[in-house]
């Protein structure tokens, strides 16, 4: 556990000391860790005002030990938790790669669904309000073919407040009878390459069931990927 807990920790400190948006990018963790700013702010012993202060910007980036300090509070709360958060991604974290991942993401702050559907040329087939972490691109073909519910939660990268987006769509049944009998759900369900008209009924059911905002787009791949990246 260590090990993964160390990767975990410099995945945080890279995208915050990284960010253009810093205090965005620690409200993103935090919100990743689900813990709030009072809890945070009592571990590492200052007014939650000081942490909002910094997730909003109105103070300037904290130093490099401070961030130190905020990411220690959060695994420590983690911990505390019986390693809630860090558990789930352990396989990820310890270096396990799918190649049926074409591109994979954390946004530096949380976005809304409809600006994701907006980068992306997207029609809405269900929506439900869900701000998403990040986004996986993934080959729905060897997806479906090469893995099984135990590996189907490795896509999520880490946390599952993100996007799953499934490229080579002919339906999207198969998409969303994988995503009904996983056990971890994502926040958002896009179906690449397929017409809105043409999304099987039944692929749209299933996400009102699970209350995913389902959709879909024909931008090309490579368009879409860029679109997201600057996002």
């Amino acid at each position: 556990m260590d090990s993964i807990i160390k990767a975990l920790a410099d995945k945080i400190s890279g995208d915050i000391v990284f960010s253009d948006t810093p205090g965005k990018t620690i409200k993103k963790w935090r919100q990743i860790f689900e813990i709030s700013q009072k809890e945070l702010a009592q571990k590492l012993g200052v007014s939650p005002s000081v942490i909002s202060d910094y997730e909003s910007d109105r103070r300037k980036s904290p130093g490099v030990n401070f961030i130190r300090r905020i990411i220690e509070a959060m695994l420590e709360i983690d911990k505390e938790r019986g390693y809630k958060t860090v558990s789930k991604y352990r396989d990820l974290l310890s270096g396990f790669k799918l190649d049926v991942i074409i591109d994979m993401r954390e946004f530096d702050e949380l976005i809304d669904v409809n600006e994701l559907a907006k980068a992306v040329d997207g029609v809405m087939l269900t929506n439900f309000d869900k701000l998403i972490s990040g986004y996986t691109i993934v080959d729905s073909i060897k997806a479906i073919l090469s893995l099984n519910a135990y590996d189907f939660y490795r896509l999520y990268g880490f946390t599952t407040e993100r996007a799953l987006i499934f490229t080579k769509v002919s339906t999207g049944r198969s998409p969303m009878v994988a995503v009904r009998v996983a056990n971890l759900k994502p926040a958002v369900v896009v179906l690449h390459g397929i017409n809105a008209e043409n999304v099987d009924g039944i692929a749209v059911k299933l996400a009102e069931i699970e209350r995913i905002p389902l959709i879909a787009t024909q931008m090309p791949l490579d368009d879409m990927i860029k679109a997201l990246r600057n996002i």
